[in-house]
């Protein structure tokens, strides 16, 4: 399946890190975001990218092509398959989806990401969940890493209940996306992939969500490259499926 990575974003909340580089190419363990992400992919045999561009685009594509990466010298890349496609500054996600229908014409089904989170959900099950939910949409559902408290009252006000959000029942999209061709079907000009689209397939129950309970984190703020690097320098990192000793320690 070929994987469209959305990485055209301004990175407001991560401002300190994208005002010198676009939020994909913030270096984690010595690479950028990006490229961990897509070895993720690579890792279950997806190698071919898409890259949506937008601020930030003339730098991503020299990274990739300045860097030398896919080429026979780069054994670890030399068969990935990357297009860039420049979908706008200021498009939001659904514009940048629907810019690149072209590149999946042949596509029954193909994968999306935000290209700002890492997982180590087991991808291939994601993929069989899709295939058995028949849905357009799947994306993955996870509980969302905060470090604040929810909190439950009675019609009086009063607080019945305070508990981390980690033993709660709220869930969150998570960013890693299997759709069907069909997508583009609920697409409209100037409207964004969620909620307009989804708000669509919802109606239709064409939308599914993969829960997951395992490592997935968002690097959106200061405070969630901090909370990666400490996992890096804590010992192998959980996303890391491509490198044996990773596959190891998670058994």
């Amino acid at each position: 399946m070929k994987v469209v990575l959305f990485c055209g974003g301004l990175g407001m909340r991560l401002r300190e890190y994208s005002d010198a580089v676009p939020k994909p190419l913030i270096p984690i363990s010595g690479r950028p975001l990006i490229q961990h992400l897509m070895e993720y992919y690579a890792h279950f045999g997806h190698k071919e990218f898409i890259l949506c561009l937008g601020y930030g685009g003339d730098a991503i594509r020299h990274h990739f092509l300045g860097a030398g990466l896919g080429s026979p010298a780069d054994k670890e890349t030399a068969d990935w398959r990357i297009t860039f496609v420049d979908t706008g500054i200021a498009a939001n996600i659904g514009e940048r989806l629907k810019a690149v229908e072209s590149h999946l014409a042949d596509e029954e089904m193909f994968l999306a990401n935000y290209a700002d989170g890492l997982t180590d959900c087991p991808l291939p099950e994601q993929i069989a969940f899709a295939r058995r939910r028949r849905a357009v949409a799947t994306f993955l559902s996870v509980k969302p890493n905060l470090s604040y408290h929810a909190v439950t009252t009675d019609t009086l006000g009063v607080v019945t209940q305070v508990r981390e959000f980690a033993d709660t029942d709220f869930r969150v999209n998570g960013g890693f996306f299997v759709f069907r061709r069909e997508i583009f079907r609920f697409l409209r000009p100037g409207e964004d992939l969620v909620p307009d689209a989804f708000q669509r397939l919802m109606r239709l129950r064409q939308l599914a969500a993969y829960s997951y309970d395992g490592f997935w984190l968002a690097v959106d703020t200061a405070k969630d490259k901090q909370r990666i690097d400490e996992i890096v320098a804590a010992g192998t990192p959980p996303w890391q499926l491509w490198d044996a000793p990773a596959r190891a320690a998670l058994g």
